[in-house]
């Protein structure tokens, strides 16, 4: 099967040619076809430029990029087989929904009757089908943003990029837009590329995700295998919350003399020993369990602790414990780390 998107080798650099910043830096990516793929990570990383590399925005300064085969590198946006859902929605405010979702189809030059049909069609896929009549200033931001979506859709992309589109909403609505961005991939079968840099928003939407720092991939596998097995000491501090054991620590808790990531919901508190022992510093009630901090040779560790059992007082001395197969060895010397 032909990749959806393919970069080879891949970098953009700004700046002067003799003190380039390094965006994206040499990066090698393949997306699948029909793929939900997330490319997280913090500000700067290089996960928006990839975004815009691939949408055309953006030029390499070197390498190739690739849509379903074909080189685009000098293909400009507007021949490339790919829409872009920006955080901002970027809705003209004096069209309705309805003029707004069909506005690519008039550029193109659709009749009136047939790309209102499509629009209409596309508001029914984003369950917004009562709402065309509307301007932009009379949506909720949930609503916006999928009108946003179906602007977007009405011009069939293979490839939907979605630029942090959930950044804007509050929790509640973010966590229900997931949910509905999933249901929409999976009824369409395309391809969605989503940037972010909210962990849970990749974890839980994504079939395989890269983690991008300083300009390259980190890491790249499913959610389970970069929650589980992180690489770097980057990727597991980044990717949910991770107790990074420095090669000293994790000899006294029984492991190889090297880095590893123990997650705070498989470490446990215990008595503790003249080898590893550590001080109470904070309790953090999260409602469904509390979060336990505590210095141990010289390292925070955080213990997750489920509702309803014992907890120790801060200043308390305890050690940890924890299922051999829960720590996890990382590789060192990636992400520029020694």
């Amino acid at each position: 099967m032909t990749a959806a998107v393919e970069f080879q080798s891949v970098s953009r650099h700004f700046g002067r040619p003799n003190a380039p910043v390094k965006a994206v830096d040499a990066v090698d990516l393949t997306i699948a076809e029909g793929a939900f793929f997330a490319m997280l990570g913090p500000s700067g990383s290089g996960k928006t430029t990839c975004l815009r590399l691939i949408s055309g925005f953006e030029k390499p300064t070197s390498g190739a990029i690739r849509i379903f085969g074909q080189d685009v590198s000098d293909v400009p946006p507007n021949r490339r087989s790919v829409n872009t859902v920006f955080q901002d929605y970027a809705l003209f405010p004096h069209l309705n929904v309805r003029d707004n979702v069909a506005y690519g189809l008039m550029v193109k030059g659709m009749a009136r009757r047939a790309r209102y049909d499509r629009a209409e069609e596309m508001l029914s896929l984003v369950k917004l089908a009562d709402y065309g009549d509307r301007k932009p200033a009379q949506l909720s931001g949930g609503q916006r943003q999928r009108v946003a979506l179906a602007r977007a859709l009405v011009n069939e992309p293979r490839v939907l990029l979605l630029d942090e589109p959930l950044g804007a909403l509050d929790l509640k609505l973010r966590e229900t837009m997931q949910d509905e961005l999933k249901s929409l991939q999976q009824r369409l079968g395309i391809t969605f590329v989503f940037v972010t840099h909210d962990q849970n928003e990749a974890l839980s939407m994504a079939d395989s995700l890269a983690v991008f720092n300083k300009g390259k991939i980190a890491q790249i596998g499913t959610p389970a295998e970069i929650y589980a097995k992180p690489r770097t000491r980057f990727v597991a501090d980044f990717v949910g919350s991770s107790n990074v054991l420095p090669p000293d620590l994790t000899a006294l808790l029984g492991g190889p003399k090297q880095w590893a990531s123990l997650r705070p919901e498989n470490t446990r508190l215990a008595v503790p020993t003249a080898e590893a022992s550590g001080t109470v510093t904070a309790l953090r009630y999260l409602g469904a369990s509390t979060r336990v901090l505590m210095q141990m040779n010289g390292t925070e560790i955080a213990v997750l602790v489920p509702a309803g059992q014992p907890l120790p007082n801060q200043g308390d001395v305890s050690g940890i414990s924890f299922d051999a197969g829960s720590l996890h060895v990382m590789a060192v010397g990636l992400d520029g780390e020694a």
